[in-house]
C-alpha cells in the first residue's frame, strides 16, 4: 500500500500542479480577457470623446449660420424699409410731377387767354385805326 500513498502522493501533486497551471490559464485569460475589456472601454470612451467633440463643432457651427442667418433677416427687413421709402418718395415725386404739369397747363392756359385778349385788341386797334380819325 505504500505504493499506493506515493502514488496517491504523486497524484495529488500532479492534480495540485495542473490545478496551479489551470488557476494560471484561467487568471491569464481573466487577465487577457480583463485588458481586452480595458482596451474596448478606453476605445470607446475616446469615440464618445470624438463625437463629444463633433457635436460642439455641429453647435457652434449652427449657432453662426443662426446669428448669419439672422443678419441677413435684418438685412432684407431694411431692404424691405428702403424699398418702400424709395416707393413713398417715388409716389410723392409722382404727384408733385402731375401738379407741375398740371401748374404748367394753368399757366399756358393763362398765357393763351391773354395772348389771345392782346391779338384781339390788336385787331381792334388796326380796326380802329383803318377808320378816319374824323368819324369819331
Amino acid at each position: 500500500m505504500p505504493d499506493d500513498k506515493t502514488s496517491t502522493k504523486s497524484s495529488d501533486t500532479t492534480l495540485a500542479h495542473a490545478n496551479s497551471d489551470a488557476s494560471r490559464d484561467d487568471v491569464s485569460r481573466r487577465g487577457d480577457s480583463a485588458e481586452e475589456t480595458r482596451v474596448v472601454a478606453e476605445s470607446a470612451r475616446a469615440h464618445a470623446e470624438q463625437m463629444r467633440v463633433f457635436a460642439e463643432d455641429a453647435r457652434t457651427l449652427k449657432e453662426q449660420y443662426r446669428e448669419e442667418l439672422e443678419l441677413v433677416r435684418q438685412q432684407r427687413e431694411e431692404l424691405r424699409h428702403a424699398a418702400e421709402h424709395a416707393r413713398r418718395a417715388a409716389e410723392e415725386a409722382r404727384h408733385a410731377t402731375i401738379a407741375a404739369v398740371a401748374a404748367t397747363a394753368d399757366s399756358l392756359r393763362t398765357s393763351l387767354a391773354q395772348m389771345q385778349f392782346l391779338e384781339d385788341a390788336r385787331n381792334t386797334l388796326r380796326h380802329l385805326k383803318r377808320t378816319k380819325p374824323d368819324d369819331t
